[in-house]
């Protein structure tokens, strides 16, 4: 059970390269994130070749399918046939396998931490050690039972009146539970120097509102096994057969009511419509059913005067709900929603209940993960600094961390370069741009200065305590934030995660340690493989400063409009582009990708290929031209290192999901995609006009 990061609801300030590698899918249950969405990853390729320093193994190819017709299948194709995906995961690629690989390492850690029974009390090295032994053992899991929640039921059950179920709402949302709606802090878009208040929509079980609306066959099918899957949870608390059956009904009507007036997810990324800035009067005029003033005592929340309403058509209809909805059928959702955010941490009927729905019949995985995988991260999860400043110790030595910043330096000047040649951009768009660019804050491996976990106490007691002693510490440090400045060196992502992301914001962007390793970086091989690897990804994050959110935000991370008209104008009609290409893209018969909710990823794909395409051959200038490797030229070895990365199968559970409800195309198109608009990739592999990889001149999408 995770609390609700506010700063990941935001559209605009968070835009990550692959799925979060925490929770697996972008504000999806959180019980799902122990299994079903396995962290994306990836590792180095096995083999001669690799053994070499070449990058890749020539087993990933698929020598078959020409490189012009289907390019991911040509660079991934033998891999895939080689790694089919394992019973636990609804995604199998290379990002998988170097998450597992850092998990390996992070469990050498906490084995050793776990043991040492000298550990001094209140260390970091204690507190690793006792959340990781408690949530191995299984025996005090099962011993204890729900008692642990027992007070919260209680509390729930109790509620008589109004005031006393908005008090829970509070309770709820400081153990880190999504009921409603979430409270925290964000920074302000216009003055990105303070943090604010903020509320947001929340209260649904399913990852998105679409599962409750869609009147497809096949999601009708999926809120029928919900409804099972909410019947069987409330019969493993103790209920009859008879009532757990209404109560899941309860359940699913409120959850339904509350998708009717949420925001829809391709508007949640526009930071027009989630910025709404608004006095504590205004507020209680939005909502006038709720006692606000009582909410955030109950939060601990500091006095604030302004606050962010991010939906505030959703808060109107909720006040609504509060209001109109029988308190004994709030009552029956809160006791849902709060065995639904614990279920990963109970006895092992709820985990395989949980499991049931949302791994299996949500993502198509057949088995939970080894308990030992799970257990590791979700003590990255709640204490991931205090672990990450080990897992850096023995993963990423500072001449790494130096080669990464050469790197960055490296794409920054190609990306500079492009900006002042650009043919669509005018001189005054131009000078913004590059000022943009030049304020970015290039952030590598890990924070310099490490959370301090002092206020959370960690013992080896049943591992739901812990659990939720880490939400209510989570809760209270972002809370604390309100009114504050805003922190610019903190981290959003832990070190030993494989991902990175920018952050409007802050007009940052972050490389944890555990992503700048093979296939993505590798010193010992050639600079092609790398640049087509690490480098496009740096680029990606880049070109986020410029993709429609991050071009919404000027060089101080303030929501500004820095573009001329006509600037604007050309570079909407460019992601119009992007968004119909990847409209066309077919999931399966009759479900297609969501080229307007993917736009921001697709753009950063392709700049950020090109980008760093455009810094490769800038290291080449005034020297021979490298030779082929393994019969490939340097051109081609940068194209396939960005085809392998992505290397991988997925489920068509998950990637039903993911259409639905993840801002980043499915693997096959992030490499397709971006390629088939690149006149480099065409002639590397010497595709004709008329290749299926090639899109004609008038139909080809470029913006950076």
């Amino acid at each position: 059970m995770r609390r609700h990061h506010l700063i990941l609801v935001f559209a605009g300030l968070l835009s990550i390269f692959a799925i979060d590698a925490a929770a697996q899918t972008v504000d999806a249950p959180n019980s799902a994130a122990s299994y079903a969405l396995a962290p994306a990853g990836c590792v180095g390729f096995s083999g001669a070749a690799d053994q070499a320093g070449h990058g890749f193994d020539l087993a990933n190819l698929d020598r078959s399918i020409s490189p012009c017709d289907d390019f991911f299948h040509f660079a991934a194709g033998g891999w895939i046939k080689n790694n089919p995906i394992p019973p636990a995961y609804s995604r199998w690629g290379t990002f998988n396998k170097l998450t597992d690989h850092n998990q390996d390492v992070l469990k050498t850690i906490l084995e050793a931490a776990s043991a040492d029974k000298a550990a001094k009390p209140g260390s970091n090295w204690q507190k690793i050690g006792d959340y990781y032994a408690s949530c191995m053992d299984t025996a005090a899991i099962d011993a204890a039972g729900i008692k642990p929640l027992a007070p919260e039921f209680e509390r729930i059950a109790a509620i008589k009146n109004a005031a006393e179920l908005q008090a829970e709402f509070a309770r709820l949302e400081h153990e880190g539970v999504d009921a409603v709606f979430g409270f925290g802090s964000t920074p302000d878009f216009k003055d990105s120097t303070q943090n604010i208040a903020a509320l947001v929509q929340g209260g649904l079980g399913l990852p998105d509102r679409e599962y409750y609306l869609r009147d497809e066959e096949k999601d009708k099918q999926l809120r029928d096994a919900y409804l099972q899957h909410i019947t069987n949870m409330f019969k493993l608390l103790g209920d009859n057969d008879a009532t757990a059956a209404s109560e899941a009904k309860t359940v699913i009507a409120i959850e339904t009511s509350l998708a009717q007036i949420s925001m829809k997810r391709v508007d949640r990324r526009d930071p027009d419509k989630t910025y709404h800035k608004m006095t504590l009067a205004q507020l209680h005029e939005v909502a006038p059913h709720f006692s606000w003033d009582a909410y955030f005592k109950e939060l601990h929340s500091p006095e604030f005067a302004t606050l962010n309403v991010a939906q505030p058509d959703f808060l109107k209809g909720a006040d609504a709900s509060i209001a109109l909805v029988p308190l004994a059928d709030w009552k029956v959702y809160l006791r849902w929603h709060l065995v639904h955010a614990a279920a990963e941490a109970l006895p092992t009927k709820f985990e395989d209940e949980n499991f049931s729905f949302f791994g299996k019949t949500l993502t198509g995985a057949t088995e939970l993960l080894p308990r030992w995988r799970r257990c590791v991260a979700s003590t990255d999860s709640h204490l991931g600094e205090a672990l990450g400043q080990i897992y850096v110790e023995r993963a990423f030595p500072p001449e790494a961390k130096a080669k990464a910043v050469a790197m960055v330096k490296n794409l920054m000047a190609a990306f500079r370069a492009d900006i002042e040649t650009l043919d669509w951009m005018s001189p005054a768009t131009r000078v913004q741009a590059l000022k943009k660019l030049d304020a970015i804050n290039i952030k590598i491996g890990y924070p310099d200065k490490w959370r301090d976990y002092s206020a959370y106490l960690v013992v080896r007691t049943p591992y739901v305590e812990n659990l939720l002693r880490g939400n209510r510490f989570e809760d209270s440090r972002d809370v604390a934030k309100i009114g504050k400045p805003v922190d610019r060196g903190e981290w959003t992502m832990t070190p030993p995660t494989v991902n990175a992301y920018y952050r409007s914001s802050n007009n940052d962007i972050s490389f944890p340690a555990g992503i700048l390793q093979p296939p993505f970086y590798d010193p010992n091989r050639d600079d092609a493989m790398n640049y087509g690897g690490m480098g496009a990804v740096i680029g990606h994050e880049l070109t986020h400063g410029f993709d429609d959110q991050g071009s919404k935000f000027d060089a101080q991370g303030n929501l500004e409009n820095w573009w001329t008209p006509e600037d604007q104008k050309n570079f909407e009609a460019r992601g119009a582009c992007i968004e119909k290409q990847f409209d066309s893209f077919e999931v399966e018969p009759g479900l297609h990708e969501n080229g307007k909710l993917e736009e921001g990823e697709s753009i950063a794909d392709l700049g950020g290929i090109s980008i760093a395409y455009a810094a490769l051959q800038k290291t080449f200038e005034g020297k021979p031209a490298p030779a082929p490797i393994d019969g490939f030229t340097a051109d081609q070895r940068f194209f396939l290192a960005w085809g392998q990365i992505w290397a991988g199968s997925t489920r068509l559970e998950r990637a039903r999901m993911l259409a639905i409800n993840d801002p980043h195309p499915l693997d096959r198109f992030r490499v397709n995609g971006p390629m088939s608009n690149i006149p480099a990739f065409a002639k590397a592999f010497g595709c004709s006009a008329t290749s299926p990889m090639v899109r004609p001149e008038g139909t080809r999408c470029r913006i950076w």
